[in-house]
């Protein structure tokens, strides 16, 4: 395994559409494991191919609910609607209000080819959708909003 460098700000990887993989190898099985390695180093909960200069639809999300790794991975559901404020590894030191669905239902394969579907819920959806965004070339930072008169980050925290 190895650390792979987080491309950051206006790098033009972070804002072009992935293409889907074709070839489930031990190539991707080794950029897999090396999108884990950095994402944990970088202290991060979800990190997207593009992140790490890779045009290719791979994500992997460690959201407090293991490890998942998603290769072309699509949206089945989307419903309801939650705002809180989000960071990025590409975007160190900012953060922002978005809304996103709190319900969503994700499917994609892992490094073997295996379909997998996830039912996912608050955090976990939300790493899910900031993540499937980076694939199509979309950063948060384009959805950020100003939060709702009030809202407070320690209100936040305690959901």
């Amino acid at each position: 395994m190895a650390l792979r460098t987080i491309r950051t700000d206006d790098e033009p990887c972070l804002y072009k559409i992935c293409k889907p993989v074709e070839k489930f190898d031990a190539r991707l099985s080794e950029l897999i494991d090396d999108m884990f390695e950095t994402m944990n180093t970088a202290d991060g909960a979800g990190l997207a191919a593009p992140q790490v200069g890779i045009l290719r639809r791979i994500v992997v999300i460690d959201a407090g609910e293991g490890k998942v790794e998603l290769v072309n991975p699509h949206i089945l559901l989307q419903e309801g609607s939650v705002g809180c404020f989000e960071a990025c590894l590409s975007f160190p030191g900012q953060r922002g209000y978005v809304e996103r669905a709190d319900h969503v239902v994700v499917e994609g394969y892992d490094r073997e080819g295996k379909l997998h579907t996830y039912d996912t819920k608050g955090f976990f959806a939300r790493a899910v959708q900031h993540e499937l965004d980076h694939l199509d070339g979309v950063v948060y930072l384009t959805r950020k909003i100003d939060p709702p008169e009030g809202f407070s980050e320690k209100e936040e925290q305690t959901e």
